[in-house]
């Protein structure tokens, strides 16, 4: 289960406040809408270019889920200047590195290269912002390869089949809903145009910030900006209407059939997300439950289910809220041996009733703050993730400038609040069930799992 995404902001919170008084990071927005965000640190000749398209899967429309994935695919294949591939041959001749990924959210690229390779990266990307090659031939080969990391990701992935199935089921209305790789119908009946499409919407200057982290001059960089990503036009963004999920009106429990030699449950509820920085406290305290249960090696989950009573194989818990549409908090795990699927809710809900009944001492409240915060100042090693931070608080609304104040805010939490988040949101009526149902494995049909990113 991927872990708390708000401990990340954390980072750049710790850095923020170290480096206030200078100022850094630097801000500024080009005439076209784009937004340029530097963050210098002279601790190694290297620098981190990445640009973040606020554009991700919740919006997409019914019928090509996954489009925006795909044209993250597609964003390698070429422009008028370069070949498909070169884009990435350029960049590992430079002796950096690249990639992408596409989130519910947003979708993002990025460049790790020598200091001097900059401009280069600045131009290779402006280029393919404005200019990209969309060609029919070469997507009929690159949406085989989406396909494929489907069928290895969740296809072939019991657990992510389980967690895909699950949002299906727990979100009625909302776009998050679908999966961000798309489901393979929509994949197998999607064409270049709808791709096109989706770049034409989406992949604008004023849609996108560009973030640079390294040994730069930020002044020199904003010159650099205006030079590659100036000239580039604005254009009118589509309508972005509010969505809401109705009500939940009840639990709701389903069932995945699918090979696997262990079950797995998934529990989730639907929470608030982090929306005012200043005056929401619910978050603050969701984030110290989830802590609480599964933020350290010593955490309740752990401790209790798996150590202790050996009712777990497995028992995690994940809540994000810098997110752009609805948040949940999750639990998750898989029974020990000589135990059920029932055994593990009744025990992962008697964790759940344990927090409202009895409030967090202060002492193993104060414990965890100071884990998080210590775990999170080794981040600022890594100019990638100071990179991540920022980007991922612009493209989701936090905004980097207002996530100063989330250190505080995580220090602030009472155990009181945690109580009554507890008490107030782990209802049933909001809750999801998931469960795997494991089926015999074909070993002619098993496949192996991918052992690094694909695209």
């Amino acid at each position: 289960m991927i872990k708390t995404h708000l401990y990340a902001l954390l980072g750049l919170a710790i850095g923020a406040f170290s480096s206030a008084a200078s100022a850094n990071p630097f801000e500024t927005t080009l005439p076209n809408g784009l937004r340029v965000i530097v963050k210098e640190d002279h601790r190694a000749p290297t620098v981190v270019h990445m640009v973040w398209y606020r554009a991700g899967a919740i919006d997409e429309v019914d019928g090509t889920s996954g489009v925006a994935h795909v044209l993250e695919h597609m964003m390698f294949k070429g422009t008028a200047k370069l070949g498909p591939g070169e884009f990435s041959k350029r960049v590992a001749a430079l002796g950096g590195r690249d990639n992408a990924f596409t989130s519910l959210d947003y979708t993002a690229y990025f460049e790790q290269v020598p200091k001097r390779a900059l401009p280069e990266m600045m131009a290779l990307e402006a280029d393919r912002m404005a200019n990209l090659k969309l060609d029919a031939k070469e997507f009929a080969q690159e949406i085989k390869v989406v396909m494929e990391e489907r069928r290895m990701r969740t296809d072939d992935n019991p657990q992510a089949l389980v967690q895909e199935r699950m949002n299906a089921v727990a979100f009625q209305a909302h776009p998050y809903r679908r999966p961000v790789i798309g489901w393979m119908n929509d994949l197998e009946n999607m064409t270049y145009l709808d791709a096109r499409d989706w770049y034409r919407r989406w992949y604008a200057p004023n849609n996108a910030t560009v973030v640079v982290v390294g040994d730069v001059d930020h002044a020199a960089i904003f010159r650099l900006a205006g030079k590659t990503y100036g000239g580039i036009k604005r254009h009118v963004l589509p309508e972005r209407r509010p969505l809401a999920e109705p009500e939940q009106l009840g639990i709701k429990r389903l069932s995945v059939k699918a090979p696997a030699k262990l079950p797995y449950l998934e529990m989730a509820w639907k929470v608030p997300k982090l929306k005012d920085v200043e005056h929401d406290r619910e978050p603050y305290a969701l984030e110290m439950l989830a802590a609480v249960l599964d933020g350290h090696a010593a955490a309740r989950l752990s401790k209790n289910l798996v150590r202790g009573l050996k009712i777990a194989q497995s028992a995690d818990a994940g809540y994000d809220p810098t997110l752009r549409g609805e948040a949940q908090f999750v639990l998750d795990g898989q029974p020990a041996e000589g135990h059920t699927l029932t055994d593990l809710e009744a025990a992962l809900r008697a964790e759940i009733q344990r927090l409202q009944e009895e409030p967090v001492s202060a002492e193993e409240l104060t414990r965890i703050k100071t884990q998080i915060i210590a775990s999170q100042i080794y981040k600022r090693d890594s100019m990638m993730g100071q990179a991540m931070e920022i980007g991922s608080a612009e493209v989701t609304g936090i905004g980097w400038r207002n996530i100063d104040n989330i250190l505080d805010k995580i220090r602030s939490v009472t155990p009181e609040e945690v109580q009554a988040v507890a008490k107030k949101y782990f209802r049933d009526d909001a809750l999801t069930v998931a469960v795997l149902d494991p089926q015999p494995i074909a070993a002619a049909t098993a496949r192996p799992a991918p052992t690094g990113p694909l695209r």
